[in-house]
Order: C-alpha cells, then sequence, then structure tokens
C-alpha cells in the first residue's frame, strides 16, 4: 500500500521545495564559514588578535548556535518554519555584514555569538520541514540536497573569498557576503510554504496522498509520550554523541583549514582559496551516491560508518606524513573532509525512521545541539592547538581520534526501527 501511494506523489515538490532549501542552507553557511578566511587574511593581525583568542573567537559562533537549537526545532514544528527562518535571514544577514565593520575584539565576540543564536534556528527548521514533505524513500536524497548547501558553499566561497579578499580586504569580503542573507528573506517569505496543506500548487488528492505515506511510516516506530523522555532515549542520546564527535572533526576541519594550508604551503590568499576548495568539490559526488544507496536500500547506518572512518584513517595518514610531502598530505586531508561530509543526508535520514512524528522536532534539534557543542569544541581546540604548537600535527591528531569516537558508536547504535526490533528478539 505505502509503495503504491508512493509512486503517486507529487513530482513538482523536489522542484518547488528543494532549490528553497538548498539556498537557505546554502547562505547560511557562507556566513559561518568565512571567518576561518577572515583570521587568515589580517584580521588577527588589525584587532590584535593572539592565536588563542582567534580560536575562541571561531568557536563561540557555536556557542551560541547551541543554545536555541531545540526552542527552534520546537517552534518550527508546532508554529512555523517560515517564520522562524524568514526572522533568521534578516538577522544574520546585519550582523554578517557587521563583522566587516568592527574594530574592537569585545564587540566581535558579541557579534559572533549572536550570529550563531540566529543561524541556530535554521538546520532543525529545515530538517523539520522536510520531514513534513518526504517519505522514507525520498528523506536521505532531499536531506542531501539540503546539506550540498554545505560543501558547494563552501567550494565557491573558498574560491570567492579569496579574491574579495585580495581586492577588498576581510572587512570587504564580510560586507559583500553578509548582503545576500537579506534579500534572500523577502524572497523566502513569498515563496514558502510550511506543509503540504498549505500548498496552492498541489491537488487535495496529491495533498491526502503524502500525508497518508506519512502517516503510515509511523505505525512501527515506538510510542515516546513527550520531549523529556525523548531526549532520555538511548537512541537519540546515542545519535547525538556521535553528531558531537563528528562535528569536533568536521568543523576543527572547516574553520581553520585555510589557516593550515597558509601556513603549510607559504602560498597566497587566492591560490590557498583554491586549495581549500577540493575537499568541497569532492564531497559532492559522493553525498549524491551515498543518498542514493540510503534511499534505495534504506541502510544509512553502514554510510555512516564506512565514510566516517575513511576521515578518521586520512586524519591520521596526513599527520603521520607531515611536511615531508606537503602534496600528499593535502589529498590525504581533502579525502578527509569530502569524507566527513558524505554521511550528513543519510544520518539526519534516518531520525524519522526512528522517533515518532509528536517528539521529532524536539529530538532532532536536541541532536543537532550536540553537534553544534561538538562544533564548538572543535573550531575552539584545533585553532588553540595549531597556535599552541605553531603546526596542524596535534590537530589532526585530535580530529582524527574524535572521528574514531564516532564512529564505534555508530557500530554500537541501531539505525532504524526494524534494526531495534531484530536485536530486541536476538537479547530475548
Amino acid at each position: 500500500m505505502i509503495d503504491k501511494i508512493q509512486t503517486k506523489l507529487a513530482p513538482l515538490r523536489w522542484k518547488k521545495l528543494i532549490p528553497l532549501a538548498f539556498i537557505t542552507y546554502s547562505l547560511a553557511y557562507l556566513d559561518r564559514a568565512n571567518y576561518g578566511f577572515g583570521a587568515a587574511s589580517g584580521l588577527a593581525e588589525d584587532l590584535n588578535i593572539t592565536p588563542g583568542i582567534s580560536s575562541l573567537l571561531g568557536a563561540l559562533f557555536f556557542l551560541g548556535y547551541f543554545f536555541f537549537q531545540v526552542p527552534g526545532g520546537i517552534y518550527a514544528e508546532k508554529r512555523s518554519a517560515k517564520k522562524l527562518i524568514f526572522w533568521s535571514l534578516i538577522l544574520w544577514g546585519i550582523l554578517a555584514t557587521a563583522t566587516g565593520m568592527v574594530h574592537d575584539v569585545k564587540v566581535l565576540a558579541v557579534i559572533r555569538f549572536l550570529l550563531g543564536v540566529a543561524e541556530s534556528v535554521v538546520m532543525p527548521a529545515m530538517l523539520v520541514f522536510l520531514s513534513h514533505w518526504f517519505t522514507k524513500k525520498e528523506r536521505s536524497k532531499a536531506n542531501t540536497f539540503l546539506f550540498l548547501g554545505n560543501p558547494i558553499t563552501v567550494l565557491w566561497m573558498s574560491v570567492l573569498s579569496g579574491y574579495l579578499v585580495d581586492a577588498f580586504g576581510w572587512r570587504g569580503m564580510f560586507i559583500i557576503e553578509g548582503v545576500p542573507a537579506i534579500i534572500w528573506a523577502a524572497i523566502w517569505w513569498f515563496i514558502f510554504v510550511d506543509r503540504p496543506a498549505d500548498a496552492k500548487w498541489l491537488t487535495q488528492q496529491e495533498k491526502n496522498d503524502i500525508e497518508a505515506a506519512l502517516a503510515a511510516e509511523q505505525t512501527n516506530i515506538k510510542e515516546i509520550k513527550n520531549y523529556s523522555e525523548a531526549f532520555r532515549s538511548g537512541k537519540v542520546l546515542s545519535l547525538s554523541f556521535i553528531h558531537f564527535f563528528w562535528n569536533i572533526g568536521m568543523y576543527g576541519f572547516i574553520m581553520w583549514l585555510p589557516s593550515i594550508l597558509k601556513s603549510a604551503s607559504g602560498l597566497s590568499i587566492v591560490a590557498t582559496g583554491w586549495l581549500s576548495a577540493a575537499p568541497y568539490l569532492l564531497a559532492v559526488p559522493l553525498m549524491l551516491a551515498a543518498s542514493w544507496y540510503s534511499d534505495k536500500f534504506l541502510n544509512r547506518k553502514i554510510i555512516v560508518l564506512l565514510f566516517l572512518g575513511l576521515g578518521a584513517v586520512c586524519f591520521i595518514a596526513s599527520f603521520t606524513i607531515g611536511a615531508a610531502n606537503f602534496w600528499l598530505s593535502y589529498v590525504l586531508l581533502m579525502i578527509a573532509g569530502g569524507a566527513m561530509y558524505t554521511p550528513y543526508g543519510p544520518f539526519f535520514a534516518a531520525i524519522p525512521d526512528m522517533i515518532p512524528r509528536n517528539v521529532m522536532a524536539g529530538a532532532m534539534a536536541f541532536i543537532v545541539s550536540f553537534g553544534a557543542l561538538g562544533s564548538f569544541v572543535g573550531s575552539w581546540i584545533v585553532g588553540y592547538l595549531n597556535g599552541l604548537t605553531g603546526g596542524p600535527g596535534a590537530s589532526y591528531i585530535f580530529m582524527g581520534s574524535s572521528l574514531v569516537l564516532a564512529v564505534l558508536l555508530t557500530s554500537m547504535t541501531a539505525f532504524t526501527s526494524k534494526e531495534s526490533s531484530s536485536t530486541k528478539v536476538q537479547t530475548c
């Protein structure tokens, strides 16, 4: 019956909704990832920022990002993702632009924290939004198109930011790259719809079919009464800690890659921008292939295990080779970056497969918030270690070890309700 309904679901959803999700997340990523370029191109020198303070400033974004994930996800589910993201776009666009105008470290610290608060609602709200529109067999693909906003943005941002810094300085880069979010807010308001029932471009039958397919998926999922119970459940806690350790490696890499490459290679900021783009170029085909496999075979777990494991191995191998062979070390580092991006779509597609709809928004936001905490730890500690040791070796080991922990936790976690049921039977 579900498969029958599946074939009837409105294909127009993909053309209408996926570009919205992609562009929105892409703009959010632009305004959080460009700090690394600012740090590598004179921001620290102009504001007299020490390496330790610079790493803290880069990490403060994620501290703000951590605190408002759960309220944002619940608001998106109970009220409206449309209103939430509209105001978020305006606020983070203003804050990102203001970054290019600061002359005081304390003001910069406040802006970085508030930027994290403004963007914190985006990821849980978009994941909740996609779960209202796409079924189990579509969800990994839909999530992947959302998360492609991450590597594709950093891909062109890495190149563009290099040229913008070269032409206008780090201040000009922040100002120019902050404006698009404000413009997009107006477009977003007029074309976004929260749920199938709100879409004027769907027939009533199409609306009914989508809702029926989504409702049918919930029948075999164990009931969870409220958010308190959800946050204490083994599945939610396991996924939260996987995301925590994963993001230590992920955001340590994203935030400090330009600085690491510039110091190791001695190349110009423009050349550093081109080198920094490589892992994100690799991530795009890998993410698309992983989402196809995940939706076709509904095996999310193997994707997460495989690519996080590959990322860990490449980090440690890159450290082992070190400065003795820069280009081989660089290639391994690029593979590590691409591998870390790859499982995002399948990972977040697994959550609605495991968690009942009544608490899914809060549970998803809870998992994302742990990832934000990992991002804070990763971006801060990696920057600190680079400054303390004068090189990236210690930070490579730190990021690689974190990914190993994520892999171990993944191997012990059941990723579907079907998987957990079979485990239960075997235990009995």
